[in-house]
């Protein structure tokens, strides 16, 4: 049996009189890269921001790692290993890149681990270490979106929360964007991906679920979803 690493049960999510989320279920497993696809509004982010603990549940609990984590603190989540890379990038855009990737460390004493992961970062991202000492603010959309992925990689994370990494790219920046969490997957990291781009979505993870106004629609594996004519009409545009 494998190892499952979150287990989400019964989502309930209110925003006022709104019910974004309407009993959300699903897990992850060791190793995997999920992917929750669905429209603007299906609840994607917010399954993230709940998971998280940045929102208020009504109804529900998070198992992260064999451990219920529904009424911890967001610092105490990522403690645990469970890291956030939000919607927007939310870098700190006053700092440079080194305090940046500094600021992802911030939990850690392990000054010469540390220091290792960020060449690993340097190593995945070369444009940052280019920019080491550039204020994050004048980076470009891209850059900022692979300083906010390398802030989260600096904490060690064992599940990476990747909500839209691909937004406001351009084609070619996607592409690289997706190699790259294809790699951070490959080196151990499980990946719960929340994501708009839909083919892409679908073409590097194991499995998907479909979310449609706060409830999962349908999942399955990704490569039996990619096939799908319903999914295809619906969210590949063809």
């Amino acid at each position: 049996m494998a190892n499952k690493m979150l287990e989400v049960k019964d989502l309930v999510v209110n925003y006022g009189a709104i019910r974004a989320l309407k009993g959300i279920s699903f897990d992850v497993e060791q190793g995997e890269i999920i992917s929750l696809i669905g429209s603007n509004g299906a609840g994607k982010t917010t399954t993230l921001h709940s998971i998280s603990n940045l929102i208020k549940k009504q109804n529900g609990s998070v198992v992260f790692d064999g451990e219920n984590i529904s009424s911890l603190a967001p610092e105490q989540i990522v403690r645990r290993g469970l890291i956030h890379v939000p919607e927007g990038r939310r870098i700190f855009a006053n700092l440079t890149v080194k305090e940046n990737l500094e600021m992802g460390a911030f939990t850690r004493k392990d000054r010469s681990a540390i220091k290792n992961d960020m060449e690993h970062v340097f190593e995945l991202f070369p444009r940052l270490k280019e920019r080491i000492r550039q204020i994050s603010g004048t980076l470009s959309g891209g850059e900022q979106q692979m300083l906010a992925m390398g802030r989260g990689l600096m904490a060690q994370p064992k599940l990476l929360l990747l909500d839209e990494p691909s937004m406001g790219l351009a084609p070619i920046l996607v592409d690289e964007i997706f190699d790259i969490i294809k790699k951070i997957n490959a080196d151990g990291t499980t990946i719960l991906l929340v994501e708009q781009n839909a083919f892409k979505a679908m073409s590097i993870a194991n499995r998907v679920y479909i979310l449609e106004t706060g409830s999962v629609a349908s999942s399955g594996k990704a490569a039996d979803m990619i096939n799908d004519p319903a999914v295809k009409s619906a969210y590949l545009g063809g």
